[in-house]
């Protein structure tokens, strides 16, 4: 069955995501390791350029000063808590519709594709609701200061209605990326991150006749550029010119088993994203009750930390791909190879950040703030988590093989684990206990992602995902 006699799509259309095909039984290791890089390449270009807009992001947000920082960070916690809600839906779709195209069934994958966004659309609304009542709790369950947390409040209630936006669009970027399309949703984030930072320059600061609103400022270009993104997805999946796409003459009622397959796989990834932001809350909440000064050093640690990630979350955005499309294709000893190398590349990219990291953290402070102790804290922070990139790299790239898979509660476990028996306990005992302060909340961090680094190579070296259900 081809996809030109299914569909009315060109062969040419829906080749690229279909090239596990054209695979032998026995490829070298220059062909994995050329169909690792296809997928990969796209995804960390992107990464790369939204971490970037971020870091600048947050360096106009820096020249506000320590409160603004802290509010935009104790914000951003409560905001990945809720987009891990919609991991039910990313995952799960990313996980079907790779299963569906390394199985050439693109009729499929079109159907899977429209009961995503359906699903988008009615949980980002009720999302949205939610995070606009409850900002002033979120906030004072933060633990946010008396001058940090007006700003707070503000600036979560902004980014809470982008939610109605970038849920959606984070989803049908998940299905591009199920199909092997890394390129388009590079394109529409690089787009609208860019539209952000420019938003974020002319709010922020009030040039060309803007109104100065401040953190304000920056929460509407976010809210802006959101729209910009969800718009631009929507027309590549209507304009009919790309791997998948959605016709208003399609059949829109709702189908209820293609949604519990897809959140049969998602749930657990949901319930894995809940669990590690949460926990990220909470672990937030401990570094912010030392005082202003070490969580904005703590947050500009992280943000600059964010660039060292880059390459893992490419790299675990093609293995899920891969490893979907290869058990799709009936070849789980190509779908292991594939996961295997897209760690060992992620491991030498994420290893030579981390040298980077190591040698030049007050640089990189220093590009955020002119705070001595602030710089002097972040350096601390950068050298300890500098040490841990290899690992760090197979903590992203072997989960999300497992995740293509569809082994998502074996995922949810090892994510319980790491987070809160490692991190959170750790984290008290070396806070609170020793009196060690942001040095031991780091070090609690850099122990959790070896944890998990090392326990999802186990289970994917071992091969138990081979038999998940997606």
């Amino acid at each position: 069955m081809t996809g030109a006699s299914t569909t009315g799509v060109s062969h040419r259309a829906i080749s690229h995501p279909l090239s596990l095909h054209e695979l032998g039984h026995e490829p070298h290791s220059g062909e994995i390791q050329s169909q690792v890089l296809r997928l990969a390449l796209p995804a960390m270009v992107e990464q790369i350029l939204m971490t970037l807009v971020s870091m600048v992001d947050m360096m106009m947000v820096g020249s506000l000063g320590a409160s603004a920082i802290a509010a935009v960070g104790l914000s951003n916690q409560p905001m990945f808590a809720a987009q891990a809600l919609f991991s039910a839906v990313t995952v799960g779709n990313t996980a079907v519709i790779a299963r569906l195209m390394g199985a050439r069934n693109v009729d499929g994958a079109n159907h899977a594709a429209r009961q995503s966004f359906m699903l988008a659309i009615v949980m980002s609304l009720l999302l949205t609701v939610f995070v606009l009542v409850a900002a002033p709790f979120i906030i004072s369950f933060m633990g946010a200061e008396p001058d940090v947390a007006p700003i707070a409040i503000t600036y979560t209630r902004i980014v809470g209605l982008s939610l109605l936006f970038s849920l959606a669009t984070v989803i049908l970027n998940g299905v591009l990326r199920g199909a092997g399309d890394m390129k388009t949703p590079m394109r529409v984030n690089v787009v609208a991150n860019l539209i952000n930072l420019v938003g974020n320059y002319l709010l922020i600061f009030g040039h060309f006749g803007f109104p100065a609103l401040g953190v304000a400022g920056a929460g509407y270009a976010t809210l802006f550029s959101r729209a910009i993104a969800l718009f631009m997805v929507v027309g590549v999946f209507f304009s009919g010119k790309f791997v998948l796409r959605l016709r208003l003459t399609d059949c829109w009622r709702p189908d209820f088993t293609v949604m519990r397959r897809i959140l049969r796989v998602g749930l657990p990834a949901s319930g894995e994203q809940l669990i590690m932001r949460v926990g990220m809350m909470l672990f937030a909440r401990i570094v912010a009750g030392l005082g202003t000064v070490p969580y904005a050093a703590h947050l500009l640690a992280i943000n600059i930390e964010g660039l060292s990630f880059t390459p893992g979350m490419g790299f675990a955005m093609a293995s899920t791909t891969l490893v979907g499309q290869g058990l799709g294709a009936e070849r789980p000893d190509l779908a292991k190879k594939l996961g295997l190398e897209s760690r060992r590349i992620a491991m030498l990219f994420m290893g030579t950040v981390g040298i980077i990291i190591f040698i030049f953290p007050h640089q990189l402070l220093g590009l955020y703030t002119s705070d001595p102790e602030v710089i002097r804290l972040g350096t601390i922070c950068l050298r300890i988590i500098a040490l841990v990139q290899p690992m760090m790299a197979s903590n992203f790239v072997m989960m999300g093989s497992l995740r293509g898979a569809g082994d998502t509660r074996f995922v949810m476990l090892i994510t319980i684990a790491g987070i809160w028996l490692v991190r959170l306990s750790l984290a008290t005992l070396l806070v609170h206990h020793l009196g060690l302060g942001l040095t031991g909340a780091w070090i609690a961090m850099s122990l959790d992602q070896t944890t998990r680094g090392a326990f999802a190579y186990w289970r994917f070296s071992h091969g138990g995902w081979q038999q998940a259900r997606v």
